[in-house]
């Protein structure tokens, strides 16, 4: 496969300190024909979950041979492997093996996965630091990839793909008359949330824009909103300051309050321990 010369980074070391602007250095050092972009260096630290659902939300809409290098990597220095693999897609991801790949395992597929091998790519002279193998190994590793300077084989070993650490995620439950999933990220910057209900199954329901649906949320098993909100195209359907069922852009449904945060207004959270429930309005069956 050819490469194309580019590589896409994504932290949770966000932007107050030269650790990104480290990495990009390393990279360009390696070949300065290197085209780097940013996905994000906002992630929450140490949310590998987001990291993962970023990278799915993310990745198609690149050009097959760009290389992505995820670092959010609570567990850095410790025996976890540093990992590098090819997509069904054909892109590639540079990462932690962590769960980081959870979402483009589940939703993209994997061909290949190699555990990098330290001796021959990490940066010369850092082998007593251990803390920050996103300047010293990742990089190091993504921008020789990305320039075709090595071979995917060149990586690493193989790594069988059953051997990497995926985390939990929720299976959409559809009942003759609900929906139920839970509440995967927020889209962070304005509050809506993000769950892992897809639209097909949402629509089994029977539901058209324009709807009421009843909407309940519980928090690690404690309820935290349950009220009858409309089913729309997009926030603007709905006056200011009103909730909203939509579809999201990764087809999956999303729960907002035009130009306001959901997220804030009632304190809802994200994980494996939020789960939301749709149900058409006025339907009482239990």
């Amino acid at each position: 496969m050819k490469m194309n010369r580019t590589l896409v980074f994504q932290t949770d070391f966000g932007r107050t300190d030269g650790a990104v602007a480290a990495m990009y250095g390393v990279a360009l050092d390696i070949n300065p024909e290197l085209k780097i972009f940013d996905l994000s260096h906002e992630v929450p630290p140490y949310h590998i979950f987001e990291a993962s659902y970023n990278l799915v939300q993310t990745l198609s809409y690149w050009a097959e041979g760009t290389v992505f290098i995820s670092v959010v990597d609570p567990g850095v220095g410790t025996d976890r492997k540093s990992i590098v693999v090819r997509t069904r897609s054909g892109h590639f991801v540079v990462t932690p093996d962590n769960g980081t790949l959870t979402h483009i395992a589940k939703d993209v597929g994997i061909e290949e996965a190699r555990e990098i091998e330290e001796s021959l790519h990490r940066r010369p002279g850092s082998s007593e630091s251990y803390t920050f193998h996103g300047r010293d190994l990742y990089a190091v590793t993504g921008a020789k990839l990305a320039a075709g300077l090595i071979p995917f084989d060149a990586v690493g070993p193989v790594l069988p793909l059953s051997s990497l650490v995926i985390l939990p995620t929720t299976q959409t439950e559809i009942l003759p008359d609900e929906v139920k999933g839970s509440i995967d990220v927020l889209d962070a910057r304005f509050g809506s949330l993000w769950t892992s209900v897809e639209r097909e199954a949402f629509l089994t329901l029977g539901l058209k824009f324009g709807d009421l649906v009843d909407v309940s949320i519980t928090g690690q098993g404690t309820p935290m909103y349950r009220s009858t909100i409309v089913y729309c195209h997009s926030f603007g359907d709905v006056p200011a300051g009103h909730p909203l069922v939509y579809v999201n852009s990764l087809y999956r449904m999303g729960v907002a309050i035009n130009q306001g945060s959901f997220a804030k207004a009632y304190n809802i959270g994200t994980g494996q321990g939020w789960k939301v429930s749709f149900r058409r309005a006025g339907d009482d069956r239990k």
